[in-house]
């Protein structure tokens, strides 16, 4: 049998801190901006000058097998790669997962204020299909929490391999103004939804978005919510997540670090990554890529160094090869990104 769900939602929890357009009650997302204001209103993020994170306040998370992500990929550190296909088009992702699959341990399918796609749960389906170990994003932006429990229900049915569960970015201005933002949830209780029906969880968190000392707490604390995993945005250098994960360490995390990795080939994807607020890229590494003879044999290289480097990190367990790559079309970014995952895994 199934386990109960946690009851408490973000407005009828006493703790919940008033103020935050996301209705957050365990904040901040990872949407502060460099002013410390708030991604989706114009006010400060009340969670940003707090003298620590919020601690977590609801029951302790089940036990849990280990993810099967580590099971299959013993010995080595893991390597995700983030899905790029556009929406509802069910053909185009299974030929890309298809790819990936070979050269990737798992696919993180993401979910975009801009590109609404089938259901979670109909995603997972597709991706184990295609003979790809899916991870689904579950986000609190455009589900109530209704909905969210039949997803987590509908997931835990079918075995998916795990739950990306985060709070969920802000919609821009100009983009579905006839839709509004639910966030009856935010991301580390809707992790404690998942790892209450059973699910392995992961959970975002970035470590150079402000306000950054509050970020390793957090972190922690999501894993008393039920986490049992962090896949990290890009971080400005691999110095960076070494003080994060150290960090996390000294808070009382000890979830694996899944890092972030940078892919890019050319001006338009750099540029496209470099948008998303608390991710940062070293402007070096850029540079180098974007001026080479053949960008797109040095961003693969970019790629795999940056790889290597963060998996030398104490708590980092693998990376997650994250952007489009290269503006040239689909074909091109999944082939760059298989690339990238065969060399990481292969060691060359």
């Amino acid at each position: 049998m199934r386990p109960p769900m946690p009851s408490t939602t973000a407005r009828d929890d006493p703790a919940a801190t008033v103020g935050c357009p996301k209705h957050m009650t365990y904040g901040p997302c990872g949407g502060v901006r460099a002013d410390l204001g708030c991604e989706v209103a114009p006010v400060p993020c009340p969670f940003a000058t707090a003298p620590g994170p919020v601690p977590w306040a609801g029951p302790p998370a089940p036990p849990r097998p280990e993810p099967d992500l580590f099971v299959r990929t013993r010995g080595r550190p893991v390597v995700l790669t983030d899905l790029s296909v556009p929406p509802y088009d069910a053909a185009t992702l299974q030929r890309t997962v298809s790819v990936l699959a070979g050269a990737c341990d798992a696919i993180l399918v993401g979910e975009h204020h801009d590109e609404p796609d089938f259901p979670p749960t109909m995603l997972a389906a597709l991706v184990g299909e295609a003979g790809g170990h899916p991870w689904i994003t579950l986000t609190c932006r455009d589900r109530n929490r209704v909905v969210l429990e039949q997803e987590v229900a509908g997931l835990a049915a079918i075995g998916t391999d795990g739950v990306f569960c985060a709070t969920g970015d802000g919609r821009a201005p100009g983009v579905r103004p006839d839709v509004t933002p639910v966030f009856d949830l935010d991301g580390t209780r809707l992790t404690a939804l998942a790892a209450a029906a059973g699910l392995a969880v992961a959970v975002p968190e970035a470590p150079d978005a402000p306000p950054r000392g509050n970020r390793p707490g957090r972190l922690a604390q999501k894993q008393r919510a039920g986490a049992q995993l962090a896949v990290l945005n890009h971080a400005g250098s691999a110095e960076h997540v070494a003080a994060f994960a150290a960090a996390v360490r000294d808070e009382g995390g000890s979830l694996p670090i899944v890092a972030g990795v940078a892919v890019y080939t050319d001006e338009a994807s750099a540029r496209r990554l470099q948008a998303y607020p608390g991710l940062e890229l070293d402007p070096d590494r850029v540079s180098d890529v974007l001026t080479a003879a053949d960008p797109v044999e040095a961003g693969i290289a970019a790629a795999v160094a940056e790889a290597r480097e963060l998996i030398a990190v104490e708590g980092v367990a693998g990376v997650n090869l994250s952007g489009r790559g290269t503006s040239a079309g689909l074909a091109e970014s999944t082939a760059i990104k298989a690339e990238i995952g065969r060399r990481i895994r292969s060691g060359t």
